[in-house]
């Protein structure tokens, strides 16, 4: 349930910046550096923080500026490079190579990017009913995801009766794979994946007798396709996620894969224009695949000054992507007492002040699919959802638990909005990417309040406004979305937000994206709200949608060069940060 790590720490293997690898790391990046002065460096700069292997070697994704040819290979091959995965969809391949081979690869022509292959984490029932999908399934019985595809891109799926099809004849598990280095095993030794998976597609079986409610999934009878890239500990790199995603595309066709969950992300260390993350994420958009990403949990995160704000997580920093914040529905099925969770990140995103997230859903203590003797199952079992005794004539028995925990995150919030894009799909198997996450915005809810306070499990309280880039455009509605029949006329980015710091006020710039604009099809006023028009330019200075003032208000947030500048932030702690084993927060 940790989102965001540290890249200066080693993570694994014995890895660490201090050996003499990590040494001649540094003295190679300076001398990269110095060569290429008066031009942008193809080197990322958080290298010179990356783990080295004890044999002088180190982990990067390459990108190439056009496809790699096998010359390309070769030439790495013949200077000590292994090949660890290719990369097709984003031009390039990941490597273990020897450090002293960066000063080539920054020089050679045909190389457009080098990064670490940097570690991935994961970014962890009413929401069902907050959602508004239980309306959506009086009124559309037939939606259950029956025949769509959902790749879930994550730690694994364990083999639940909940994904198995209605009459218990096979698995809705229709392909598994692992893309975990040493471990071919596609189950579910951590426990997110599975959790994630039941609440895109669960059908509730288990949960029929002895429990208080069936925990149904948004898409009851989709298909998961398993891609493993965490290992038991939930972690896992840029590479084995790259592959994943590479591998969605690839069987789109034989699955109808139509959706991908990614509840996992990492810190930014560069643009999304060059993030071999983004980049793969946009890959799979274009081949006609939604992709729905956490957008992190470090809301909460103040060890900037910036109250939470500029913490969006890549790759939920791509404009492209359906990036999903967290909310918690305190224990009640209406959706008029919801709030934000304090841990949810918000945006604008580091670099690019994208504005991120697009929606909200339920995220705060979701009850779904537990895997059997996982990590999460194990060390948290105070989590897990018991059944109660079922008494017939007398007789009294209690149903097998382990079936069933709860969990809190973004991670928990992204599958919720992935379920209903399936069932858009199924709706209409015509939508392209765009418009799905169009009519999911438009229709969003809007009827939060200004602020709220939450208090995590130890006492504290956390203060949240609800401007956009908290909420984005608002809280994803189910059966407002089904009811929708626009289509995008082209592309749904997210805009990018301007500061102008002389008189505090923001603009909102869509030079990329031609769906909003001030069209008839969309109309004015619409999307943020009852005085934004997303589109033009517009000035905004409207206190509902903006909240107090924290980003650009008399607070040193201000003008703070970490969230606006063009500074990255390196080695930012999740301490904050929502941690294992914090149930939620009330």
């Amino acid at each position: 349930m940790r989102s965001k790590t540290n890249p200066s720490r080693a993570h694994s293997g014995g890895w660490s910046k201090f050996t003499r690898g990590g040494l001649l790391l540094a003295i190679v990046l300076l001398a990269s550096t110095a060569a290429t002065a008066a031009g942008r460096s193809k080197i990322a700069p958080d290298l010179n923080n990356f783990p080295v292997h004890t044999d002088g070697t180190v982990d990067v994704i390459i990108q190439f500026n056009q496809t790699p040819q096998a010359r390309h290979f070769e030439a790495i091959a013949a200077r000590g490079g292994r090949l660890r995965f290719s990369l097709q969809q984003i031009q390039g391949a990941a490597y273990r190579i020897p450090v002293k081979m960066l000063v080539w690869l920054e020089q050679h022509p045909d190389v457009a990017y080098v990064s670490p292959d940097r570690p991935n984490k994961v970014a962890f029932d009413d929401e069902i009913p907050a959602v508004m999908a239980d309306a959506a399934r009086l009124q559309y019985t037939q939606l259950d995801g029956t025949g769509v595809g959902v790749a879930v891109i994550d730690s694994g799926v364990y083999a639940h009766d909940d994904l198995q099809t209605a009459d218990y004849t096979s698995s809705r598990i229709v392909y598994s794979e692992s893309f975990v280095a040493g471990d071919p095993s596609t189950n579910d030794t951590y426990g997110h994946g599975t959790h994630v998976a039941g609440i895109i597609a669960g059908n509730g079986a288990d949960s029929q007798m002895g429990y208080s409610q069936t925990y149904i999934g948004l898409a009851p009878n989709a298909n998961i396709i398993n891609l493993r890239v965490l290992d038991g500990n939930g972690a896992g790199s840029d590479s084995q996620v790259i592959a994943a995603i590479q591998r969605a595309i690839q069987l789109k066709s034989t699955y109808n894969i139509r959706v991908i969950n990614l509840s996992l992300g990492r810190n930014i260390y560069e643009s999304y224009a060059q993030d071999p993350l983004c980049q793969a994420v946009e890959a799979a958009w274009q081949a006609g695949i939604v992709v729905v990403v956490a957008a992190g949990n470090n809301g909460r995160d103040n060890s900037h000054g910036t109250d939470g704000y500029a913490t969006i997580e890549a790759p939920g920093n791509d404009p492209a992507v359906i990036t999903v914040g967290a909310t918690k529905t305190n224990n009640t099925p209406t959706r008029v007492d919801d709030t934000i969770a304090s841990y949810s990140s918000k945006g604008p995103t580091l670099l690019d002040h994208v504005v991120k997230p697009d929606l909200v859903a339920p995220g705060n203590r979701i009850v779904s699919l537990e895997s059997p003797g996982s990590l999460l199952a194990i060390a948290y079992s105070s989590l897990d959802v018991n059944p109660t005794p079922v008494c017939v004539l007398g007789r009294c028995t209690t149903p097998q638990g382990g079936q069933y925990m709860r969990l809190s995150g973004t991670s928990m919030a992204t599958p919720v909005v992935a379920g209903a894009a399936a069932l858009m799909i199924q709706q209409d198997p015509t939508l392209s990417p765009d418009t799905v996450k169009a009519r999911m915005m438009k229709t969003a809810w809007k009827g939060y309040p200004v602020n709220s306070s939450a208090y995590d499990v130890w006492g504290f309280e956390h203060f949240s406004q609800y401007d956009v880039f908290t909420i984005g455009a608002g809280y994803l509605d189910v059966d407002a979305v089904l009811g929708n029949t626009n289509v995008a006329s082209g592309l749904s980015l997210s805009p990018t937000a301007t500061f102008v710091r002389t008189t505090r006020t923001a603009t909102l710039n869509n030079v990329l994206s031609i769906t909003w604009g001030s069209s008839i099809t969309w109309g004015d006023s619409i999307v943020w709200g009852d005085s934004i028009v997303w589109g033009g330019g517009v000035i905004l200075n409207d206190d509902a949608i903006w909240g107090n003032s924290v980003v650009w208000g008399d607070t040193t947030v201000a003008g703070n060069s970490i969230v606006w500048g063009d500074s990255i932030v390196w080695g930012v702690t999740d301490d904050s940060a929502l941690t294992f084993g914090e149930d939620g927060e009330n």
